[in-house]
């Protein structure tokens, strides 16, 4: 990267069950303008704008992000699965540090129906068939969902390969809860325990819990980034920089290596995170809180590995020890994550930027996490894409 890139604003909107939130584009003007006054700046001072969504149609990025202002600057509409949100923060940060843009909107939405997801397009083939031929062949139960049969069968496969029990899945998911609970914008704040996940309906028997996976989540996140020049320039803040980032689509090891939790990404995590640790010249344990991506509670669990917070293996001895939350280790997901603090595709990568320059600023409130100086972020999309950002307290 050739220009620092500030993070100068955030915003985000209480996240809500399908139906009971407002239209896309609503969410979407409603999270720009809360990151816009955060960052302190006027919307015509936005070079660039890059909104990500998933289900809506082509130009929705314009719809949401036009009653901000007609400026005529480039609006460009991103889809990349789940890692949408953070892909549009890969392309604002990639536009300040080349140089492109001083001054860049990332802006992500979501408004999701309920049930599990599937198919819009079933007339043409599905970029999803090279995944659904592995895991049929690995997985079979072609009755359950697709996503949960991709990390069900993730799951599985830790299960198998190191002994890892059902209720450690259930510890993931109850420490998300006692997160959540303090955090006003999650959709659920209950706290639940281990037993209360055990005991939930049994959507997969042995395998996962209807608490295990996170639900159809609406909602809205944006963040401004500006280069250091910029930011003093106009005497804005320059307290967060993200100090290093990358992005990974699959490689063949995703369909030949016969198990599911590459076929789920984790070789893509496993290498940006070490794409990024090796441009900042740190380690995982030099983490103070990760935001990660727990789709399901399996998925969570085997990003712990990928991302080096513990070795390939030791995620159930990492969740016993309680080095995943605070006064542990490095605190995962002080939000909730998604599984309590839901998961509207298009806004996750966003909402977690939110909730990791709140933490570095030490303004997180009741989920602060007590001297947090690094800050790394995990968002991954089947299909796919994982993006990992590491921010810093300047």
């Amino acid at each position: 990267m050739t220009s620092r890139v500030v993070v100068a604003g955030v915003g985000m909107i209480p996240f809500a069950k399908p139906g009971a939130s407002a239209p896309y584009h609503e969410m979407g003007t409603a999270a720009g303008r809360l990151a816009l006054a955060d960052a302190g700046i006027g919307y015509e001072a936005i070079e660039q704008a890059y909104a990500g969504y998933v289900y809506g149609d082509s130009t929705a990025g314009q719809m949401a992000i036009y009653p901000l202002g007609l400026t005529g600057i480039p609006v460009i509409n991103v889809n990349n699965n789940c890692s949408t949100g953070s892909t549009a923060l890969f392309l604002a940060r990639q536009a300040i540090a080349s140089g492109a843009a001083d001054c860049v909107l990332a802006l992500g939405f979501e408004q999701m129906k309920p049930g599990a997801l599937g198919a819009v397009f079933t007339d043409r083939p599905s970029p999803f068939e090279a995944f659904d031929k592995v895991t049929d062949t690995l997985v079979g139960s072609p009755e359950i969902p697709l996503a949960l049969r991709y990390f069900g069968g993730a799951g599985i496969s830790h299960m198998k390969k190191y002994g890892t029990r059902l209720e450690s899945f259930a510890k993931v998911r109850a420490k998300a809860s006692r997160h959540a609970k303090n955090n006003p914008l999650a959709i659920f704040r209950k706290e639940v325990s281990v037993e209360d996940v055990m005991n939930d309906q049994v959507i997969w028997p042995g395998v996962m819990t209807r608490l295990m996976a996170c639900p159809p989540t609406c909602g809205a996140a944006a963040a401004v980034l500006v280069s250091e020049a910029f930011a003093k320039r106009h005497g804005l803040r320059t307290d967060v920089v993200i100090a290093a980032q990358a992005m990974t689509t699959d490689t063949s090891s995703t369909f030949d290596t016969a198990d599911m939790m590459r076929v789920v990404g984790f070789d893509m995590s496993k290498a940006a995170a070490a794409k990024v640790y090796e441009q900042a010249g740190i380690g995982p344990e030099d983490l103070d809180v990760v935001e990660l991506h727990d789709c399901f509670a399996h998925n969570e669990l085997i990003t712990y590995e990928a991302l080096g917070l513990c070795p390939e293996g030791g995620a159930e001895r990492f969740i016993d020890a309680g080095d995943n939350s605070y006064g542990g280790k490095v605190v995962t997901n002080p939000s909730g994550g998604l599984l309590s603090k839901g998961h509207p595709l298009g806004a996750t990568g966003l909402a977690q930027c939110y909730e990791l320059t709140r933490q570095l600023r030490g303004t997180a409130e009741a989920t602060q996490v007590d001297g947090a100086r690094r800050a790394l972020q995990h968002n991954l999309g089947l299909g796919g894409a994982c993006v990992v950002t590491l921010y810093e307290r300047a």
